[in-house]
């Protein structure tokens, strides 16, 4: 319901333009919308006229969304957003779709939430839009496989979600889409190789997959400026990203049982190398369990560019050796942000089992001034001791510090880490922390309070 206060007698919000009007029903659902034309005459015809339509239509008789699109009269659409099952109305779900693409749609949003049903096809007319300029397709049970060739000439940015593609269809969606220069495929499945080098515009790359979702296995995107590649199981090789300035890398690796030390020599460190030119770069921390395993092994590190590093990181001792190496081979460095996390990684005892099966003993890698940060997240809650977890930290951010040469500023945000108390007693201890150069220390729990500190030159 929308209210205003009266000045003599007329609502205030009644009376705005109705280019205003129309931008306020474009933030809420179109059901919602069409509701205030109950309030009085002035509001009668408002809601269709909106250049904005939302429509969720799971629980929605397909009857009453024709109705609703009968009566919208707006000559163009700058966002249509619908969701809806695809259980017994695929024949409406096609109608809607044109009426959006007649109605040059320049934001088209499409969500299908029935995972049963796997027969349906979009339709030729879909892949034949010149307006659509951004094109989100979130589906758990579509393919996204033109049977034509694909026309979208506006198209700046693709978001993609659980769709299947294959990789014929895939170049056919690059190829149709010559303005592109954003894309997501988040959870797609069955393409394997991602080639962009006959997309001079696109700039950015997000990759999101998981074990049940198989993603690319080889990136060829020399134009590409800013990659986002986070996955599990298998490693994807990066075979041109000369242009890159900007990177995020949390993969995680499932079976180290298979995993050699050519693996980690040409596969986990060989991503370092095609980052070189990458200022700024964001890695995840069981990427950093697997540099680690690359330092233990004495795979050799590249020398990188990267001026601003956030480290996504638990504080456990089998991300050292990775970190340590890795700041040691970034002699530009000048900030530095370590983003705490309790979330998954690989087991203490997987790795043990990695560093036995190629003739290393564990007690010899894991160096004794190590031996203070626990094996495991679930140690953490074993520390004995009112100050054992603040102590932690300040261990943890010492050792970083006495890594780099160059460092300017060092961000530590804490999440999941330190009560208040345990937070105080960090900021006492952050301020006798010493290293070798003058390191400005912003300190933050759960992005909330802060603190800065400047470290003295010895």
């Amino acid at each position: 319901m929308i209210t205003g206060d009266s000045i003599d007698g007329v609502d205030f919000i009644s009376s705005l333009p109705d280019v205003i009007l129309h931008h306020i029903l474009s933030s809420v659902p179109t059901k919602s919308a069409i509701r205030t034309s109950l309030l009085s005459k002035r509001w009668r015809y408002v809601w269709s006229e909106t250049p904005s339509l939302s429509i969720d239509c799971r629980r929605t008789d397909p009857n009453s969304i024709d109705k609703t699109l009968a009566f919208f009269s707006a000559p163009k659409i700058t966002s249509f957003h619908l969701c809806t099952s695809l259980l017994n109305r695929i024949d409406p779900l096609n109608s809607w779709i044109e009426f959006a693409i007649s109605h040059d749609s320049e934001k088209l949003s499409l969500e299908f939430r029935d995972c049963r049903v796997r027969d349906y096809k979009f339709p030729d007319f879909f892949y034949t839009n010149s307006s659509v300029k951004q094109l989100l397709v979130n589906s758990g049970s579509v393919d996204l496989i033109p049977r034509c060739s694909v026309s979208w000439t506006s198209l700046k940015n693709l978001s993609l979600s659980f769709c299947t593609l294959s990789d014929e269809s895939f170049l056919k969606i690059l190829s149709g889409s010559p303005l592109l220069e954003s894309l997501e495929l988040l959870y797609c499945a069955e393409y394997m190789c991602l080639d962009l080098s006959q997309s001079p515009r696109l700039k950015r790359l997000e990759i999101d997959r998981s074990d049940w979702f198989m993603g690319p296995t080889k990136i060829v995107a020399p134009h590409l400026h800013c990659l986002r590649l986070r996955h599990s199981r298998l490693p994807c090789s990066l075979v041109d990203v000369s242009s890159l300035t900007e990177a995020d890398l949390n993969i995680y690796f499932c079976d180290l049982g298979t995993l050699t030390t050519g693996f980690l020599q040409h596969n986990v460190v060989k991503m370092l190398q095609m980052l070189q030119n990458v200022e700024k770069l964001t890695i995840g921390g069981t990427f950093l369990q697997m540099l680690s395993l690359a330092a233990l092994c004495g795979v050799p590190f590249p020398t990188l560019k990267v001026k601003t590093l956030t480290l996504e990181t638990m504080i456990i001792r089998s991300v050292i050796p990775g970190i340590t190496k890795l700041l040691r081979n970034t002699p530009g460095l000048r900030k530095l942000t370590i983003h705490t996390v309790k979330g998954s990684s690989i087991s203490e005892l997987h790795l043990n089992t990695y560093l036995r099966l190629h003739s290393l003993k564990q007690r010899q890698c894991w160096r004794s001034k190590d031996s203070v940060f626990p094996g495991s997240l679930e140690t953490i809650s074993m520390l004995v001791g009112k100050h054992a977890e603040s102590n932690l930290v300040a261990l943890f951010m010492e050792r970083l510090l006495k890594s780099t040469k160059s460092l300017e500023t060092m961000v530590v945000l804490l999440v999941g880490y330190l009560d208040a108390s345990g937070f105080e007693e960090l900021l006492a201890m952050a301020t006798t922390l010493s290293h070798n150069n003058d390191v400005s220390v912003l300190i933050k729990r759960s992005y909330i309070k802060c603190v800065s500190n400047t470290f003295p030159q010895r």
